[in-house]
């Protein structure tokens, strides 16, 4: 007999795996943005002053934080985001989420909802999502996502 606690894994891996480049495809072709780009953008909206620091992102993101800076560069040739220095240190610097950022983080937070309604369609009641949320929420230290 299979262990279900790695049947569960596994499954929940393929089940990222299979959002991930769903949801990437669809944020692509109708804002221009990977899955994680419009996660950092959503960090940085639900965030104080819409700013966060590279090494915040970077842990809010499970990521180093090479990697948002790579995800940044981008953004911000697109005025999405921008630098903003911090007034007592000079090393660290803040990722700003610009005017044009907040539409388009608007805009993509409504898309990735329509996705999500479409993934449960026709498949799962409104109890049963919940507590799947729940349950996956236990998996994360039963902090709920800073996100939803």
């Amino acid at each position: 007999m299979t262990n279900p606690a790695f049947c569960a894994v596994l499954n929940l891996l393929v089940t990222h795996a299979r959002l991930d480049e769903r949801f990437d495809h669809s944020l692509g072709v109708l804002h221009g943005l990977s899955l994680k780009e419009t996660l950092l953008l959503m960090h940085l909206e639900r965030s104080p002053g819409t700013r966060l620091s590279r090494i915040d992102l970077s842990k809010r993101l499970h990521v180093s934080p090479s990697t948002v800076t790579r995800m940044c560069a981008p953004l911000e040739k697109r005025h999405v985001v921008g630098r903003e220095p911090d007034a007592r240190d000079a090393r660290l610097a803040y990722v700003v989420l610009t005017r044009a950022g907040q539409q388009l983080v608007t805009d993509a937070r409504a898309t990735l909802e329509g996705l999500s309604v479409d993934v449960f369609r026709d498949r799962w009641t409104k109890p049963e999502i919940a507590s799947l949320a729940d349950l996956l929420g236990r998996l994360t230290a039963g902090q709920p996502s800073e996100l939803a």
